[in-house]
């Protein structure tokens, strides 16, 4: 099955990511820092360091790596209320998605006995949020153990991996990449997938909103998704060559 060619509403072919870039530096006490955006989808990303461990990983001689993420007040359409004592259910799975996976393609022993803290913050949600998240959280990841290595805090480099994540689906029975918000309110099948730059899985969240969706159609999906994470790590090397250390 390939992708059929529906108009899309910002002039894309169905085979197309929105616009990718990365804005350095925006918080400059962070470790590292940066905006990713795809199209509309805005996130800000940053990455600070605890020269200390959750206590149950203490003694190991081995780092951790925590994730936080959340949608900002005017992120979207009506005011996202702030979530401080009680999260949701959605900004709890989105933010173990994003930890998860970094901790993934990461050496804990090469951290050491320190953690990695890691808070993407949606300034602009038109969909694919957990998605750019996860991109552009290994962007800046990436530029942090370089600083480190740099700064001879690390001795070796943590990162064994590159890492992306895309959405895919299913809209109108079209096969469509990287979806916007217009798409994705109406997809019939959502799929999210994070890669690494060996092309190996990490993660695969899908869902039929209607109709069940065949093997061949994931099929499909998947390998739609693998063309559009070669050219989001494209976009990552692109982004941290263009900047000094």
């Amino acid at each position: 099955m390939g992708p059929s060619n529906p108009s899309r509403a910002d002039g894309r072919e169905p085979v197309d990511l929105r616009p990718f870039c990365v804005e350095w530096d925006p918080m400059t006490f962070a470790l590292s820092s940066l905006i990713v955006r795809t199209g509309r989808t805005a996130v800000l990303c940053s990455v600070s360091i605890d020269d200390n461990v959750p206590r149950w990983r203490r003694g190991q001689g081995m780092g951790w790596l925590s994730a936080e993420y959340r949608l900002l007040p005017g992120s979207t359409p009506q005011r996202q209320a702030r979530e401080l004592m009680k999260l949701s259910g959605r900004t709890q799975e989105i933010q173990r998605l994003i930890g998860r996976s970094l901790r993934a393609v990461l050496d804990m022993e090469a951290l050491g006995e320190r953690t990695l803290l890691i808070d993407c913050d949606v300034i602009q949600a038109d969909a694919g949020t957990r998605t750019a998240a996860i991109t552009g959280a290994w962007v800046a990841l990436r530029r942090a153990c370089d600083k480190l290595m740099a700064d001879g805090v690390l001795e070796r480099d943590p990162i064994h991996q590159q890492l992306a994540a895309v959405s895919v689906g299913l809209v109108d029975g079209s096969l469509l990449l990287d979806l916007d918000y217009s798409e994705d309110s109406r997809a019939d099948v959502d799929l999210n997938v994070v890669c690494t730059g060996s092309s190996q899985l990490l993660e695969i969240q899908g869902t039929a909103e209607g109709s069940p969706f065949s093997r061949p159609q994931l099929d499909a999906m998947l390998d739609l998704a693998q063309k559009g994470l070669q050219q989001l790590m494209q976009g990552q090397q692109q982004a941290l060559t263009a900047v000094a250390i």
